[in-house]
């Protein structure tokens, strides 16, 4: 079964930046679609950004577009997600969730995802 592992979160002041991975454990991702998806203290889990499994289309979120960058790399079965000019409000937990599909879009909704990782805290606080 996949196993996806975030890393790269932690405590940044505002308008600083983090680059998250997402890395699959013993797979290769070349036929998943991804995405990242986010959770504040008291509110509901929100899409962020997702990547296609083939032709590399991408989607964002409104409140992160211009700022986050979604990437893969096959070749580390990782894909990243380079967040700049962080805000206090991109305060949260962020997981990473892949879904088998030869697709050459992506899916916004997370009922769509098959596969969750643990999550990994981002605080963007001064």
């Amino acid at each position: 079964q996949l196993q996806l592992v975030e890393s790269g979160g932690g405590l940044v002041q505002p308008g600083g930046s983090l680059r998250l991975s997402c890395a699959a454990s013993g797979w290769t991702l070349d036929d998943y679609v991804i995405g990242w998806f986010r959770q504040a203290p008291g509110k509901e889990r929100e899409g962020v950004s997702c990547i296609s499994s083939r032709g590399g289309s991408t989607n964002y979120a409104e409140s992160v577009k211009g700022r986050f960058t979604i990437s893969r790399d096959n070749a580390k079965s990782t894909v990243y997600l380079q967040m700049n000019s962080l805000k206090a409000e991109d305060t949260g937990v962020y997981y990473c969730a892949a879904v088998r599909r030869w697709d050459y879009v992506c899916y916004d909704s997370g009922l769509r995802y098959d596969y969750w990782g643990q999550g990994t805290q981002v605080t963007v606080s001064s």
